[in-house]
């Protein structure tokens, strides 16, 4: 389950390897061979008892948290086995990659405890999935199977049982020897042509694109190309 030691502890981590230069890729993945169980109901149902603003402060630091992942200026990939509940699908979904096991499935089921979902979880199912599967993932309760998500584009990559974090570290590796200042550009935009009109995100693109021309990493790229040799971001710019 996550809470609010989760919430913090996580959102820490992932800013301070953002912003650390020997940090290329961050990797989560779940313990005892589930990613995520979502909160905790006992909790959930004890909060009752205290104030509004005891419970707000609590999405709080949940949306704190998601906010440090998808704003982590270093690709965040979820590994996901077992599968994922709650806000644990909202977290898994706030990652830039999943590679997950096949037979693990996502689960968005407030509805069957009377509540309706946090941590961005409909934003990022909507963002992702048709209308009427949203509606039915969350107004019924319904899992969804990681091959179902694959199909979708949702999950990149599918692995074997208890495969999923090896897979996804294979995975982070590769985007570790990748040009990290043009990757930290892609995702910047890949999340912000969500909120973008089409004018102003020309703009952000040709911003990025021009001011990269002048940088190690292009020099490298373009170079290797130019050899026909592949190019050795690691060593030239790391």
């Amino acid at each position: 389950a996550v809470g609010r030691d989760v919430y913090g502890a996580l959102r820490d981590a992932v800013v301070d390897a953002g912003n650390s230069d020997d940090v290329r890729a961050i990797v989560l993945k779940g313990a005892g061979g589930f990613f995520s169980s979502g909160g905790n109901i006992n909790a959930l149902k004890d909060s009752a008892n205290g104030p509004l603003s005891a419970v707000t402060a609590n999405t709080d630091q949940l949306n704190a948290m998601i906010r440090a992942i998808v704003d982590c200026p270093t690709p965040v990939i979820a590994a996901v086995e077992g599968g994922a509940a709650g806000a644990g699908v909202a977290l898994a979904l706030s990652c830039d990659l999943i590679v997950s096991a096949r037979e693990a499935y996502f689960t968005a089921a407030y509805v069957k405890v009377g509540l309706s979902p946090d941590g961005g979880l409909t934003y990022f199912l909507r963002a992702a999935l048709p209308r009427q599967l949203v509606n039915e993932l969350c107004m019924l309760g319904r899992p969804i199977t990681a091959e179902a998500l694959a199909e979708f584009g949702v999950v990149n990559d599918l692995a074997d049982t208890g495969q999923a974090f090896d897979a996804a570290l294979a995975l982070a590796n590769k985007i570790a020897s990748g040009p990290a200042q043009a990757i930290g550009s892609i995702k910047h935009l890949v999340n912000a042509a969500e909120r973008n009109e089409l004018t102003t995100h020309l703009w952000q693109e040709a911003d990025r694109i021009n001011q990269a021309r002048y940088g190690r990493e292009a020099a490298e790229g373009l170079q290797a190309f130019l050899e026909k040799r592949k190019a050795d971001f690691l060593n030239c710019c790391g």
